[in-house]
């Protein structure tokens, strides 16, 4: 098993990746040297589980971009399915596009041990996607909402235009009252960029929906019984 604990090239660890089965925790301690401003794959975040529901194999491809201040990637995260006993399937837990940010350490340096998450739901993909080159988006995430801990965390997803119609900032703001921190990240994202996402992300939303198994039903994601759900993937986002 691949071990990542040295100062890698982006691209280097890219391909490591992509031809390497690796658990989420072997990317964890790399801070990323020598980043070239983009690079770029997409693909959906796939598990495959065989009959007595063991894991055998992943995809990792991240769509990934890489700034001055800050990196930020997007991945599909599928949704989980339960089987009942009428032979049928039942979503159990809805899909995501997840954004993760991590700041700059140093010039073409990325600390991965300081990333943040955000999780898109299907509308706000929606949202994202229907922007047009004036518009903004913002989307606030609070895993305590309506509770009396509200407020104890909260997340804010800021996409705004450029003055001079470019591209984007998109921004990450997470304030955690019970560790007294408060994390910003910006990342500009050309047209080119968010061309990409805004199609990628049209591409995935059935996907993270579940729709596409009403005409394509594959056993990943499925589990052997209605009382047991296939884990998620790669951590959620308020574990971060």
């Amino acid at each position: 098993m691949l071990k990542v604990s040295r100062l890698l090239h982006p691209r280097h660890i890219r391909n490591q990746l992509l031809h390497k089965k690796l658990s989420g925790e072997d990317v964890k301690g790399s801070i990323w040297q020598n980043a070239i401003n983009t690079f770029a794959a997409f693909s959906t975040v796939r598990q495959d589980v065989v009959a007595d529901g063991k894991r055998e194999g992943r995809v990792f491809a991240p769509y990934s971009v890489f700034k001055g201040k800050a990196a930020l990637s997007a991945e599909p995260r599928l949704p989980t399915f339960n089987r009942l006993d009428s032979g049928g399937v039942k979503l159990n837990r809805r899909g995501v596009i997840m954004l993760t940010f991590w700041p700059s350490v140093g010039e073409r340096k990325y600390d991965w041990e300081k990333r943040q998450l955000f999780a898109l739901s299907a509308t706000e993909v929606g949202s994202l996607i229907s922007m047009g080159t004036r518009d903004s988006s913002e989307f606030f995430h609070d895993p305590s909402m309506l509770s009396s801990n509200a407020g104890q965390v909260r997340k804010s997803l800021s996409i705004k235009p450029n003055a001079d119609g470019s591209g984007y900032f998109v921004s990450l703001s997470v304030v955690n009252n019970n560790l007294k921190t408060n994390d910003r990240f910006t990342v500009p994202v050309t047209t080119a960029e968010f061309a990409v996402m805004r199609t990628a992300f049209s591409f995935a939303l059935p996907h993270i929906m579940g729709w596409d198994r009403f005409t394509n039903r594959p056993s990943e994601s499925i589990s052997q019984s209605p009382s047991k759900v296939v884990p998620q993937l790669m951590e959620a986002e308020w574990d971060r």
